[in-house]
Order: C-alpha cells, then sequence, then structure tokens
C-alpha cells in the first residue's frame, strides 16, 4: 500500500501577481487537497521573499482550517528562533481551540545557523560527490553558509529579533513548549503561568530538518516525528534519517520512528507537458541561491528570455535533477523510489508553478494516481 501523501504549500507570488492573489490561491489549494484525499497541508515560514507569501504559518492556518472541514493542517516549519515558546503555544492552542485536533506543530531551528554558518566558512566540510542510492540520486551538497553569514542575512536577523536578544538553545526552546502545552509552569515559589489558549491542546510535534545534525537528533531523542528535506537538501537527506533513527528513544508520543520525506514534483498530463510547465522553476531556484531571495515565481516568457552561464546551471543543478517532473505514472514511480530509499512512512509534496490551474492539477493528477 501506498504511504499517506501531504502537501507543503509556500503561498508562491508569481510575477506580476501580489501576495493577496498568492493566499487566495493557497485557499483554493487547500480545498482541493481536501477532496483529493491528501492526509495533510502544510504551509511554510519564510521573511523577506518577495515571492513567497506564507510568513506567518497560524494566521494562514486559520484561514485554511475555515475554508476546510476535515484535513489535517501544519506548519513546515515554525521558525523557532524568531518568537517566544509562549507565542508559539499560543498561536497554536488558539488554532486548536476554534478547530479542535487538526493541527499539526512543525517546529524548525533558526537561532542558531548564522553561528554555524560562520564556523562553516572557517572550516568547510569535506567535498562530497554525486551518487545513487537504489535508484535515487543524492547529488554533491549546496552550502548556504555564504548566504546566511552575509550583510543581508544580518539585516534580516536584526528586523526578525527584538533588540539585544539572543535566540535561545532549540532544546530550551522545546523544553518551553512541552512545559507550555502541559501546563502550569511552575517556579520555585509554587507561582504558576497558563497559556491560554494552548495549555491541553490538541497538538502534534514535528522537528524538521534539513542534515543530521541537531534537529534530526533531538527528533530522535525526544521520540518526536521527523520531516527530512529531499526538495530542500537532497544531499543530506539519507544522513537526515538515518542519524534520526539512531538517536531514537521510544515515547509516549511514538513506540517507533516516524519520518516523512518532502519532495519537489510538477505532474501533467504528459512528460513532455510537465516539462514544459516545470521550466521557470530553475530561474526561480536561481534566485535563492544566489543570496536574493526569492522572486516572483517566473512566467514561461521570463524562464524562456534568460540566457543561462554554465555557472548559473552548476548553480541550481541538483535541485532540477531532483525534481521529479513528468506524467502521473513517472512522477509516482519516483516518489516510490524516494519512499523506499528512505524508508519513509510519509511523503510530503511540493509543487511550483506559474499558472494556478497547473499547480492545482498537478496535486489532482498525482493524488489519483497515487491513491488509485
Amino acid at each position: 500500500m501506498s504511504v499517506p501523501l501531504s502537501i507543503l504549500d509556500l503561498s508562491p507570488i508569481i510575477a506580476g501577481g501580489t501576495a493577496g492573489d498568492a493566499l487566495h490561491r493557497t485557499l483554493d489549494l487547500a480545498r482541493h487537497a481536501e477532496q483529493s484525499g491528501y492526509a495533510r497541508y502544510w504551509v511554510a515560514e519564510h521573511h523577506f521573499t518577495p515571492g513567497v507569501a506564507s510568513s506567518q504559518p497560524a494566521l494562514l492556518l486559520g484561514q485554511i482550517a475555515a475554508a476546510t472541514s476535515r484535513i489535517r493542517l501544519g506548519s513546515g516549519a515554525v521558525q523557532t528562533g524568531h518568537q517566544t515558546p509562549l507565542s508559539i503555544v499560543e498561536q497554536f492552542g488558539l488554532l486548536d481551540a476554534l478547530y479542535p485536533g487538526r493541527f499539526d506543530l512543525g517546529l524548525g531551528r533558526s537561532g542558531q545557523r548564522a553561528k554555524e554558518a560562520v564556523k562553516e566558512l572557517a572550516t568547510p566540510p569535506p567535498p562530497a560527490e554525486e551518487r545513487v542510492v537504489d535508484g535515487l540520486l543524492i547529488p554533491k551538497p549546496f552550502s548556504f553558509a555564504p548566504i546566511l553569514a552575509s550583510a543581508r542575512s544580518a539585516l534580516f536577523r536584526k528586523l526578525l529579533h527584538l533588540p539585544g536578544s539572543q535566540p535561545p538553545a532549540f532544546t530550551e526552546v522545546l523544553d518551553q513548549i512541552e512545559a507550555l502545552l502541559a501546563g502550569p509552569v511552575t517556579d520555585d515559589e509554587g507561582n504558576e503561568a497558563r497559556a491560554v489558549p494552548g495549555e491541553g491542546a490538541d497538538l502534534q510535534i514535528w522537528l524538521l530538518g534539513s542534515s543530521g545534525g541537531e534537529s534530526a537528533q533531538v527528533a530522535g531523542a525526544r521520540g518526536l516525528p521527523f520531516a527530512a528535506n529531499y526538495h530542500v537538501a537532497p544531499a543530506k537527506v539519507l544522513e537526515a534519517v538515518e542519524a534520526y533513527r539512531a538517536a531514537f528513544r521510544p515515547s509516549a508520543t511514538l513506540t517507533q520512528p516516524h519520518v516523512m520525506v518532502s519532495a519537489d514534483v510538477v505532474v501533467a498530463p504528459d512528460d513532455a507537458t510537465a516539462r514544459e510547465i516545470a521550466e521557470p522553476f530553475g530561474l526561480w531556484v536561481h534566485s535563492i541561491r544566489t543570496g536574493a531571495g526569492a522572486i516572483p515565481f517566473p512566467s514561461p516568457h521570463q524562464s524562456a528570455a534568460h540566457a543561462w552561464t554554465p555557472a548559473e546551471r552548476d548553480l541550481v543543478a541538483d535541485r532540477l535533477a531532483t525534481q521529479f517532473v513528468g506524467s502521473p505514472q513517472t512522477v509516482a514511480t519516483q516518489l516510490r523510489t524516494l519512499q523506499r530509499v528512505t524508508g519513509a512512512d510519509e511523503l510530503l509534496v511540493t509543487t511550483m508553478t506559474y499558472d494556478h490551474t497547473d499547480r492545482v492539477r498537478s496535486f489532482e493528477l498525482l493524488a489519483k494516481e497515487w491513491h488509485g
């Protein structure tokens, strides 16, 4: 039997479009996802990106919950370094109070990555070569360290954090979130603090990670479900799931490891049409890889007009080679390879197209093939 299939949506803004257009398309896509039988609908959190409208997951999830009735909703992922544990618990506690039992609280590290980037620039990891593991391409890794250590990223962090504040350790954030959900939090004198709403909320906590580092290891050690990113960091997906499983300890949440793996997909009635629809994706990825931030998703005309240099092609090669593009049968076969090689218990797919109709059709065609 096929594993559950879910959607990750960035609410992409297209060239010439607006954030409002993108958000209304997200609501429409969520309704179609529910009708097509997808298990979960997650939204991302990105800041200062001209081409992405999903900057506030909790706010957007409330709108999606009102537009749907049963599909499970979640964050992929809340960036924990940019807000307090209390604000995260209150936001998702409010959602659960209005729409009980429907939410996944996906959490990601964001506070420590800049420090790690500086260390990586000083001592780069040894180079790794592209390889194929049982039919799955594992490309050469791409490093975001120069982008994270840049002056541009420093400006973003300044705007994201309160003056003088320092993001706490990821484990400390998780401790506080779990304590507030369990509630009440008490001090040595017996004073109590309760998150209202939030305490007792029926949330499923997930950790997301792009490597075998802290997120994967903490998720395993705490017995939490883990989502690994093949679509963001395809070179490290096997490292991530292996580190998670190696660190796993049974908990009240899980008795055995539970992994979801993401992938970029574009599906159309035939391979040639899918390749044509997917063509602008490379230019969009290029904007991210150069540190400019995701641009509004290019039109086919913009993409066709771009004169690629060999260096530009090389910059995005791993993302293009690991994007699953084709007919429903072609993409389903590729996803089954991804599931088999990673041992994923669930798959999470994300699709970027210029035309909203193409995006809706891509998810509908895939769901029909997958569930059929």
